[in-house]
């Protein structure tokens, strides 16, 4: 091991940060647990940089999917968008997150369900229509690296998305029923039952729209089964089953229009859970398996000939995860973890008259397996140290160790400061290393390293909370295309140098009123599309008797829709207003609207966002 490694391992045993913000609506500011880090843990003890946004804040303004409002709510986190509804994969799609600079459709920001990846094998990257709101219970976003306890493409961050289960005995059945602009429609039903140790959630969603534009419709299914047994007082167990598949077209760039172009695509992921949890010991063993199956014909431009085959291509990824939690001494909390992973993807051309297949990429497989220990300690009542180190084997890139560590100082009653180092890194994808023409087998992983320094502060009397977070990464070794013995090739060359503050605050004025608002700034060496230089969110929500009114204006600066020598960046400021009124006991309706300025602009380059749009619709429980 080199001497970089030994430094990099010295300062990762001194030095960490962990900040929070915590969704107001659902969590008191004095008492906080989050669950997205292996671990239950007091939110001034944390190991990482962590958003919290529970169940009311994503269901007040009636979307179906989390990403949204996710990135109003959390700083330094952006995801683009092509229209009304629906990402999309292949050209023209959108759906990025974007976590100060680093993305998805890199593979360099990771989405997790119940704390089990989710992500395309042979891309590698997400796939953002999978991510709708009626699975979640509150989402976890770790801001910067999370590699140490969740292995590759964790480099930027992970989302974490908590599913929902019933707590109490009873049965409750909601429904959600919307319709709006451009032909838009979205309905899900939930059905959650507790009865003793028994429990089950069971939904189902549809949604369709025609979007902005010509030929760029789009139409979800969705469902979603949990079942879940308390096999005693420390154990408990479940299994459960997401499915989507969906129906997307584009119409290709307003500059260069496209036909034909069609996506048919199924992602589904399965898992079985066994948890145990004894006070001074808990942990859990999980098997998780992902699957895809995608159909697309990429269309024709003017002057070209329809395309004569479909793109298809299978992927799976079969993982388990066995950790547990000890706590040795007082203060303290040790984690030990396993993990282990199988990549599987195949790709073809079939033709579209004869049926006849072409293999473009067969059956490849990936195996990775990783080993971490993740230690925090109190040293005093106002002072814990915490770090934490992976080691991780890939069977074509190699082994690599991953560490974390860093002290939290609470100088002030709900007052903590903090200071972090962490590693990120990431494993070259199956299509980077044997797709197409710029294959390369021999690729090694990306890496990055990230430096924080934060304070947060609540004022739990005032109902005020707020904080400040700057950082500074830097990465080696990324992954880009050069030409090499006169033919691109996937090589590591790359370099990443972001830098930049974020700063967050809630406040519940009274009963009735509360405001929130974010603020992030990012400065890049090396620009890159989709991640704005700074983004602001101000937010305020009215709530009294039967009346909710939940609005907020995002102002968005400096966001790169070309890089080069054609560089594009949009400035764009969006107000939107969601109004509910609760009729009945069992019955609230809803009206709302987004872009209320009726602004023009563009996330994807070419693809010019709807200007103002209404939906509006009536939510049933019983």
């Amino acid at each position: 091991m080199n001497k970089t490694f030994f430094s990099a391992l010295f300062i990762a045993l001194t030095v960490t940060t962990s900040h929070a913000q915590i969704d107001s609506l659902t969590y008191q500011l004095d008492n906080i647990v989050v669950t997205g880090t292996r671990s239950t843990a007091s939110i001034g003890h944390l190991p990482a940089t962590v958003t919290v946004v529970g169940r009311e804040t994503l269901t007040e303004t009636q979307r179906t999917s989390v990403l949204p409002t996710l990135a109003e709510y959390v700083p330094g986190l952006f995801v683009t968008s092509r229209g009304m509804l629906g990402y999309g994969v292949s050209d023209g799609a959108a759906g990025t997150i974007s976590m100060r600079g680093l993305s998805s459709s890199q593979g360099r920001f990771m989405v997790l369900i119940d704390g089990h990846p989710q992500y395309q094998g042979i891309f590698g990257h997400s796939i953002s229509d999978s991510y709708q709101t009626m699975l979640a219970d509150h989402v976890e976003v770790m801001r910067g690296p999370a590699s140490t306890l969740y292995g590759s493409n964790a480099m930027g961050g992970v989302i974490n998305i908590v599913t929902r289960k019933m707590k109490s005995d009873g049965v409750k059945t909601d429904v959600h029923l919307g319709g709006g602009s451009y032909g838009t429609f979205q309905g899900e039903l939930t059905n959650r039952i507790r009865s003793g140790r028994f429990y089950s959630v069971v939904s189902g969603q549809y949604a369709r729209t025609d979007n902005n534009r010509p030929r760029m419709g789009f139409e979800q299914y969705g469902g979603y089964v949990k079942l879940g047994y308390d096999m005693s007082q420390h154990w408990s167990a479940y299994a459960d089953i997401n499915l989507t598949h969906f129906n997307a077209s584009y119409p290709g760039s307003v500059q260069v229009p496209v036909y034909d172009a069609r996506q048919w695509i199924t992602r589904g992921v399965a898992s079985v859970v066994v948890s145990n949890d004894y006070g001074s010991t808990s942990g859990a063993v999980s098997a998780y398996y992902n699957f895809g199956r995608h159909k697309i014909n990429d269309g024709y431009e003017d002057g070209e000939q329809p395309k004569d085959y479909y793109f298809r291509s299978d992927d799976a990824l079969a993982g388990l995860s066995v950790y547990q939690n000890i706590r040795l001494l007082r203060g303290n909390l040790t984690t030990i973890g396993l993990d282990y992973q199988h990549i599987y993807g195949k790709a073809w051309n079939r033709d579209r008259a004869s049926g006849e297949t072409t293999s473009v990429i067969g059956h490849e497989n990936e195996n990775e397996i990783a080993g971490y220990v993740d230690i925090s300690q109190d040293l005093l009542s106002w002072l814990t140290l915490s770090a934490g180190i992976r080691l991780d084997h890939h069977s074509q890139s190699g082994t690599e160790w991953i560490p974390r560590g860093g002290i939290v100082s609470r100088v002030i009653r709900n007052g903590e400061i903090k200071a972090m180092v962490s590693k990120g890194f990431r494993n070259p994808s199956i299509r980077e290393m044997y797709f197409w023409k710029p294959a390369n087998d021999e690729l090694r992983p990306e890496r990055i390293m990230n430096y924080e320094l934060s304070w947060s502060h609540k004022l739990p009397s005032a109902g005020l909370s707020y904080g400040v977070n700057l950082y500074y990464m830097k990465g080696s070794n990324i992954i880009q295309q050069q030409m090499v013995d006169g033919r691109p090739m996937n090589v590591n060359t790359g370099a990443i140098e972001n830098s930049g503050a974020e700063l967050d605050l809630s406040w519940r004025i009274n009963s009735s009123w509360r405001v929130n608002g974010n603020y992030s700034l990012l400065h890049m060496h090396n620009p890159v599309v989709g991640a704005p230089e700074s983004k602001l969110w101000l937010g305020a929500n009215y709530k009294s008797g039967r009346w909710n009114v939940n609005g907020g204006l995002q102002y968005i600066s400096g966001l790169y829709t070309q890089t080069g020598a054609d560089e594009v960046k949009e400035n764009v400021a969006l107000l939107n207003a969601t109004v509910s009124y609760r009729a009945c006991r069992m019955m609230q309706l809803w009206v709302k609207g987004e872009n209320l300025l009726a602004q023009k602009y563009e996330i994807n380059y070419g693809y010019p966002m709807p200007k103002a749009t209404f939906m509006a619709g009536v939510n049933l429980s019983f």
